[in-house]
């Protein structure tokens, strides 16, 4: 729900790895085009789009945890999405009277009426039907019923970082590899199909506290819980209107960087291994993520069943920088959570209280570090050897074949990934319609 498009340049980078029409001048008009933001148009914003994006709750931890960060020495911005990345301050988010505004409600439910559209629930595509070297449409299994479905024009895969690659893969378009093991028999050997798969390192900073405002699990919070929801279900307001991440910042580990490197996220609770573990009482926590990672992993088959998971490595932390970056976050954090601000909080270190030393700490990265849900890279957009798709999203090689999800970004973005992969969407939905000739 966090709408953070990324630095500017990233997308400049994107253009200069031989991919005209994606810099950020070009792509900007896009991210605009689906936006309505609660502040209006402007020159960096839309106000007249489909996707809702302004700002949700605000918890005093959250206020706190910015003040502090100013106390620290960062510099405070009231827009991430503005000319300057690097600050603290407060995300814009895709929630609109408390209620996730996802692209299903913001692009999808007002058009369900119309004639030329059927969405089929419940459907797993299988692979993609080709005629040589021309996509015809897909098999899929619905309700038990395994299916054709014939493409006019174009078929358009859109399964995201994990399943795109293993869609194709599956339909025998890949590294050979990969698919003769298998015995999925080669159709067109594409090398760069589930390599080159990024995602942002992410580590938690996990606090309990006293302080029963803070999401948890007491029977003083309890109460507290059931007057919020009285709050919510008249209001649309309060706690259960936010999506708990609702500060934080972008920074740089040393002044002489370009960009910024880090990302932060403060969160009104305590979420230790993605809300597994639960711990009683209540607490506060910091999200460090390494933006432009070094590290690549890879998406591969693990069969030729359709209906297994493919095999995911996202092999973090194995470039020696990318430690040495979320080390310097780590700090950077705790000395924001240590400023007077977060004081009337009570906060008690879960994981690295007593851990002081680098070594300590580079043990408790390397055991607690996980994705933050940012996948990308594994079907990239360029005009090298590895690449899958052109800078229009044709996969190389293949007729009447597109990829329009985050795997085709050839880089990450310093930020969350939504935004910008509703524009790649955008961008993509413009390059259909022409070749259509509309």
């Amino acid at each position: 729900m966090i709408y953070i498009r990324g630095h500017h340049s990233d997308f400049d980078d994107w253009q200069a790895l031989g991919n005209p029409g994606w810099s950020f001048a070009d792509v900007l008009p896009f991210f605009r085009k689906s936006e309505m933001h609660q502040s209006g148009s402007s020159e960096l914003h839309g106000g007249e789009g489909e996707l809702y994006v302004g700002r949700a709750h605000r918890h005093v931890a959250t206020e706190a945890f910015v003040e502090a960060a100013i106390q620290a020495g960062h510099s405070y911005t009231s827009d991430f999405n503005g000319a300057q990345q690097e600050s603290i301050g407060y995300y814009d988010v895709t929630i609109r009277d408390g209620r996730r505004w996802s692209t299903a409600t913001a692009f999808l439910k007002p058009i369900r009426h119309r004639e030329n559209l059927t969405v089929l629930t419940g459907a797993h595509v299988e692979r993609v039907l080709l005629q040589g070297k021309q996509a015809t449409g897909v098999q899929a299994l619905i309700k038990g019923r395994r299916l054709e479905l014939k493409a006019h024009k174009e078929v358009l895969l859109a399964a995201g970082a994990f399943g795109s690659p293993h869609l194709l893969m599956l339909s025998g378009i890949g590294p050979e590899a990969e698919l003769k093991p298998l015995g999925i028999a080669v159709q067109h050997e594409l090398p760069g199909v589930g390599q080159h798969l990024q995602d942002h390192p992410d580590i938690m900073l996990c606090y309990k506290s006293r302080d029963t405002s803070l999401l948890g699990i007491s029977l003083g919070g309890n109460m507290k819980m059931g007057k919020a929801l009285t709050d919510y279900l008249r209001n649309k307001k309060g706690p259960l209107g936010s999506n708990c991440a609702e500060g934080g910042g972008f920074l740089k580990t040393t002044t002489d960087l370009a960009r910024p490197e880090i990302q932060l996220h403060s969160v009104i609770g305590t979420v230790d291994d993605h809300n597994r573990k639960l711990h009683w009482g209540h607490g506060f926590s910091c999200h460090v993520c390494v933006l432009r990672p070094k590290s690549i992993g890879s998406v591969g088959l693990t069969s030729a069943d359709p209906s297994a998971t493919p095999r995911i490595d996202p092999n973090f932390l194995s470039h020696d920088d990318d430690v040495q970056t979320l080390l310097k976050g780590y700090g950077m954090a705790r000395e924001i959570v240590a400023q007077a601000p977060m004081a009337r909080f009570g906060l008690k270190d879960i994981y690295s209280q007593n851990l002081h030393s680098d070594e300590q700490l580079i043990e408790l990265l390397r055991r607690r570090t996980d994705s933050i849900y940012h996948p990308i890279g594994t079907c990239k957009m360029g005009q090298d050897e590895m690449a899958v798709v052109d800078s229009q999203l044709r996969v190389h090689g293949i007729e009447g074949l597109r990829v329009i999800d985050a795997s085709i970004m050839p880089t990450l973005v310093g930020g969350n990934t939504n935004a910008a992969s509703i524009m790649i969407a955008e961008r993509g939905a413009e390059w259909v319609a022409s070749a259509r000739g509309r």
